[in-house]
């Protein structure tokens, strides 16, 4: 091969080893150069800006204590009007919703056979009325006798036996004739209580026996929640307490106070009950449910709305703001209650007048740069 041939082809070689090494160095510039970019746009980050409604000064408040409760509301007053005596059953033209007042004639039951038995105790009471009448005269008379002494004080003994028997059996059959005329008395049924028929349990004409119910007459102007509470809840429950309830149909919610508890657990179950007295309110009904928050106290404590407790990481954090930026604060929960209709819960792990986000601005990123106005929404 000629020299300078040689000389060509090397020269060719080292052109494109060079034209390598600055395109691989360009490259590389590029990168740099990006990687700078993005460190700047970092540092030069865009700044949130919050308003005065996301955040929260942390304040050492007293946080109210409150127990859930729930159950069934009961009148206070209500009675089944049952049968004293057995027999068909008459006159009952009351219904479910109808008015009755204390004394009103509920029904009534076939009365003949109990008029019969009051003739008859009658009777037998005049018939032994009569026989003391007779002891009494012979008595007497022996009593003469013994005095004039034609017969014996034995007979006078014996006459004075058979008077006092003869009183006892009048005394008994008075008695009998009593219970005749009560059990005639108690074929007419009457209301105990005012109140509204809630319950029609038996229908005229139907034979019923003694006890038997005939209606449930409830006085829906007083009633009461009854709550039953596990045994530790119950130990922090006293009568005069106030809870808040909701009426499953009613508009607003309705105030409640603590007015009885009961002193024995229930069997099997332990459960406590607790007897709350509510408001009269329009068209409350025994048998509604009703659920609420009894107040049992208050607690002194640093406090955060319930929405500033996040729970995306292991362990709860809230989100503080420290010189312009966001960091995440692990904190530990405690009680919690509402001020200002608002749900709050006591922490641990922030100092007091530190500066939370509301649960309503959402997860911002630990360094994130803020920015607080005066605005609200």
């Amino acid at each position: 091969m000629k020299r300078w041939l040689k000389w060509i082809v090397l020269g060719l070689v080292l052109a494109i080893i060079v034209a390598g090494a600055m395109r691989a160095l360009s490259a590389r510039n590029v990168q740099r150069d990006a990687l700078t970019a993005q460190q700047e746009g970092q540092k030069t980050q865009a700044v949130v800006e919050l308003l005065s409604s996301d955040h929260f000064r942390v304040q050492m408040v007293d946080l109210p204590q409150v127990l859930a409760i729930s159950g069934p509301l009961k009148a206070v007053n209500s009675a089944f009007v049952k049968a004293r005596v057995a027999g068909e059953l008459q006159g009952l033209t009351l219904r479910e919703g109808d008015s009755v007042k204390a004394g009103d004639i509920i029904a009534k039951v076939d009365a003949t056979e109990y008029q019969a038995r009051v003739r008859q105790a009658v009777q037998q009471a005049q018939a032994a009325k009569a026989q003391v009448d007779i002891a009494k005269r012979t008595y007497d008379n022996n009593r003469s006798l013994v005095t004039q002494g034609f017969i014996s004080s034995t007979a006078l003994e014996s006459a004075a036996a058979t008077l006092a028997a003869a009183e006892a059996n009048y005394s008994a059959a008075q008695a009998g004739a009593d219970v005749a005329a009560k059990s005639l008395d108690d074929t007419v049924l009457r209301a105990p209580i005012d109140g509204l028929i809630a319950q029609r349990l038996a229908q005229p004409g139907e034979r019923i026996a003694i006890d038997a119910r005939v209606v449930e007459i409830v006085d829906i102007r007083r009633l009461e929640l009854e709550a039953s509470l596990n045994a530790g809840d119950s130990l922090m429950v006293r009568t005069g307490q106030t809870a808040k309830l909701t009426i499953e149909g009613a508009d607003k919610p309705l105030t409640a106070k603590v007015a009885r508890i009961n002193p024995s657990a229930a069997v099997g179950s332990r459960a406590i009950l607790v007897y709350l007295s509510v408001e009269p309110g329009a068209g409350l009904r025994q048998g509604l449910f009703a659920q609420g928050a009894l107040n049992i106290g208050s607690t002194r404590t640093l406090a955060v709305p319930l929405s500033a407790v996040r729970t995306d990481k292991p362990a709860p954090y809230v989100q503080l703001l420290n010189q312009g930026q966001v960091v995440h604060q692990t904190v530990i929960v405690g009680a919690r209650g509402e001020l200002a209709d608002q749900a709050m819960v006591g922490v641990l792990g922030v100092p007091e007048d530190a500066t939370v986000l509301v649960g309503s601005v959402g997860s911002l990123r630990a360094g994130t740069l803020i920015k607080l106005t005066g605005g609200t929404q």
